[in-house]
């Protein structure tokens, strides 16, 4: 896999760079899927460190982000997207609601290692376990990373069927 450290800086996003999300969002999922754009405003205004953003050094803007929501509650739900109802600065568990690469960065490598850094922080943070959950064909995307499938998760956000995936940071060694 390549070397991204010359190449991005990971970081949480900035305000300034709202708008960017809110885009990023919508170009990375379907309509029925994407998080509202003033949602993404408020997540990124009330808690950016709920993000981590790859910035591509060369041109400033953002290349990839993942935006996610540390919480308490042990399974995910259609609340985590829809705002901070189970919001917990201090929750021992993060969920995952976006994982977006731009077209022109797909397929480099660059979601394998933002995933990787998010971990790295998330366990320095002392949180025990990363949620996320993903359609069908993103299975193997995710269970490559280390993520184990916990089947057919209780949220139908979008009116899809969504598999729950968890990576159990104290299990994991080289994060």
């Amino acid at each position: 896999m390549e070397d991204f450290t010359n190449r991005f800086l990971f970081r949480d996003i900035r305000a300034d760079e709202a708008d960017q999300a809110a885009e990023m969002e919508q170009i990375c999922f379907p309509p029925h899927e994407a998080c509202r754009p003033e949602i993404m405003r408020q997540r990124v205004a009330k808690a950016p460190d709920m993000f981590l953003v790859a910035e591509d050094v060369s041109t400033g803007r953002l290349a990839g982000l993942i935006n996610g929501l540390p919480t308490s509650a042990p399974a995910f739900s259609d609340d985590a997207f829809t705002g901070f109802a189970m919001y917990d600065p201090d929750g021992e568990r993060m969920f995952l609601a976006g994982v977006e690469v731009l077209p022109d960065y797909r397929h480099s490598g660059l979601a394998h290692a933002m995933m990787k850094e998010l971990a790295k922080r998330e366990k320095k943070k002392g949180r025990k376990e990363i949620l996320l959950t993903c359609l069908p064909e993103k299975l193997t995307f995710y269970e490559e990373m280390g993520y184990e499938n916990r089947g057919i998760s209780a949220s139908a956000w979008g009116g899809e069927v969504w598999y729950e995936m968890t990576m159990d940071l104290q299990k994991e060694e080289d994060v």
